[in-house]
């Protein structure tokens, strides 16, 4: 379960490393430290390529929806852009991605 936070500052978090992803960073708003649940924003640097990872499935929901910048679904031959989302249900494969310009979205998490 996640913790409980009123209203705060987003650009008071700090940026750091995704452990998972040395272009990535990320800002973790809220985490359940018990259930994976997670809430991020992520900034994709310029040049990230998913592609040696090939289609990503995983055990848990996952929401984004991009602030800016764009990426390119490799497997669907599509680049989306900021303001569109995804909804995607444990075991949907999607991906791999690139992008060439760099771009942030907010992702949860949850099971």
């Amino acid at each position: 379960m996640k913790a409980e936070h009123e209203f705060f500052a987003v650009d008071q978090v700090p940026w750091r490393v995704d452990a998972n992803a040395s272009t990535v960073d990320e800002r973790v708003l809220s985490r359940g430290e018990d259930d994976g649940s997670l809430t991020r924003i992520a900034r994709w640097a310029p040049g990230t390529d998913t592609s040696a990872a090939g289609v990503i499935r995983h055990d848990y929901f996952e929401e984004v929806y991009l602030l800016d910048g764009e990426l390119h679904d490799l497997t669907l031959g599509r680049t989306f852009t900021a303001g569109h989302y995804a909804s995607r249900p444990p075991g949907m494969p999607h991906g791999p991605y690139r992008t060439e310009t760099g771009c942030t979205m907010l992702e949860i998490r949850y099971r």
